[in-house]
């Protein structure tokens, strides 16, 4: 308990973001070794200044730290810090994601496939439409389900996930002793009841504040090995959410709609910009995902001289130095997108180089 109270207490710091949380725990060892830390040895660190180590020296701010911890005890809330095991593996490589994240429910952060769904919160008929059928589709494939709990397309997201009997998580741009919007706390229960949950980096006084959204936008992004748009505007918070996913070279995919429909153009020019991926269909989805192959070694042989693309060759060497990778560790390093990884991924294996391991994990052969 000790190290959550230091490692909410960081969290908790004023002037320090994630990139400045993870520099200090790297140079102390932990974030306990942060505030044991004397004045002269955090100015020795790169990038931290007099008014940041000052904030960390005053420590006024663990009252607040116990306080979360009370209230994350008291509503069976699960912490997560960055270096935890249960922390999501698709988020751990980016420096700018969450330091602590708060989770409600048993969802599983880890599942093999997951995707996020975006769009209006004043979708058309059309959009609800199309968003229910690629939901829905989507339950052939097992995945989960990733959206933001606000009005519109992403609770159209939600609720269809529950009715198909998918997983589906909520991401919040406020602590977790509230939901917003407030009609929307029903259906968050029932994902909490059904398997899914409710995720935040903030904590549970945090409110739901103008700035809070694109944070929240960026772990939609970087939790979706592929994110869907359906129906937006040229401006808004699925834009937002498309630039993080394409920052980390996420898959992308976006619902065309008529020329002039206000809230079909912003997926119109993601598509003409190239930012995005015509879907019409979850098997568009699959397909690029490679979701639909499943490769297999039997009877393949390793060949003795065996030609690999640079790519390959980046990615076996990358195995050979760590033994056992994810694949959300290799497509972080290869800086590809996660179906270019797939595909990657399923040439070595025919070619017999890498073999697979539960959970997507991947070894050489």
């Amino acid at each position: 308990m000790d190290d959550l109270l230091y490692q909410i207490a960081l969290t908790q710091a004023p002037l320090v973001g994630a990139v400045t949380a993870r520099n200090l725990v790297s140079y102390c060892g932990s974030a306990q070794g942060v505030f044991e830390a004397t004045k002269k040895e955090l100015l020795k660190i790169p990038g931290i200044g007099e008014r940041t180590v000052e904030a960390l020296l005053q420590k006024d701010y663990f009252e607040a730290a116990e306080a979360e911890i009370r209230f994350i005890e008291r509503h069976e809330i699960q912490p997560l810090f960055y270096l935890d095991k249960k922390y999501p593996e698709r988020l751990r490589h980016f420096p700018d994601s969450p330091v602590m994240l708060y989770c409600k429910g048993n969802v599983d952060l880890n599942p093999p496939r997951t995707v996020g769904i975006v769009g209006t919160r004043q979708p058309s008929i059309h959009g609800i439409s199309v968003c229910e059928e690629l939901v829905e589709s989507l339950a052939d494939y097992q995945v989960l389900i990733v959206s933001g709990l606000a009005l519109g397309i992403d609770a159209t997201a939600h609720r269809k996930a529950l009715e198909t009997g998918q997983p589906t998580l909520g991401v919040l741009g406020h602590g977790l002793s509230q939901i917003y919007p407030y009609r929307h706390k029903q259906l968050a229960s029932q994902m909490i009841e059904q398997g899914g949950g409710i995720l935040s980096e903030l904590g549970h006084q945090a409110g739901p504040e103008r700035e809070h959204f694109p944070m929240r936008n960026r772990i939609i992004a970087g939790l979706s090995d592929a994110v869907i748009v359906v129906e937006t505007a040229l401006q808004g918070g699925s834009v937002i959410t498309v630039n993080f996913a394409n920052e980390y070279n996420k898959d992308v995919f976006a619902v065309p709609g008529r020329l002039k429909d206000k809230f079909s153009q912003g997926c119109n020019h993601l598509i003409k910009t190239h930012k995005a991926a015509l879907i019409e269909t979850a098997a568009d989805v699959a397909y690029t995902m490679r979701w639909t192959e499943a490769a297999s070694k039997k009877g393949v042989q390793q060949e003795l001289f065996v030609e690999l693309s640079e790519q390959e060759k980046t990615v076996v060497a990358l195995l050979g130095k760590n033994e056992m990778m994810s694949i959300d560790q290799l497509t972080f390093e290869v800086r590809v997108t996660n179906s270019e990884m797939a595909t990657l991924l399923l040439e070595l294996e025919f070619k017999g180089m890498v073999a697979t391991l539960p959970g997507k994990r991947y070894v050489l052969a």
